[in-house]
């Protein structure tokens, strides 16, 4: 289901989750009159959030350990309201060293 992304971003600060929040709240909140309502208020607009966000990441790997900044994190951001299952697939591309 397409309302949940993946996020690469600052993860030492716990404002910096709750600001991306309200930013996305702001850009696709609830109260819009969507037509897609089949499954609740909080669908259509976690499609628009996980559209804007996006669903993969690339990160390079070096040395067998994921290249990421000094603060940075991994999100799996859920933007419904309503708790549910996700599955995260990992593919990893490239060759071993020897």
């Amino acid at each position: 289901h397409t309302s949940a992304s993946l996020c690469l971003n600052e993860n030492v600060c716990r404002e910096v989750r709750e600001d991306l929040t309200m930013a996305l709240d702001h850009v696709a909140p609830e109260s819009l009159p969507y037509r897609h309502t089949d499954e609740g208020p909080d669908d259509m607009p976690g499609h628009a959030k996980s559209a804007i966000m996006g669903v993969s990441l690339d990160i390079p790997i070096s040395d067998g350990r994921l290249a990421l900044g000094t603060w940075q994190g991994i999100y799996l951001c859920e933007h419904r309201t309503y708790q549910h299952r996700r599955t995260v697939v990992i593919t990893m591309q490239g060759e071993k060293k020897k």
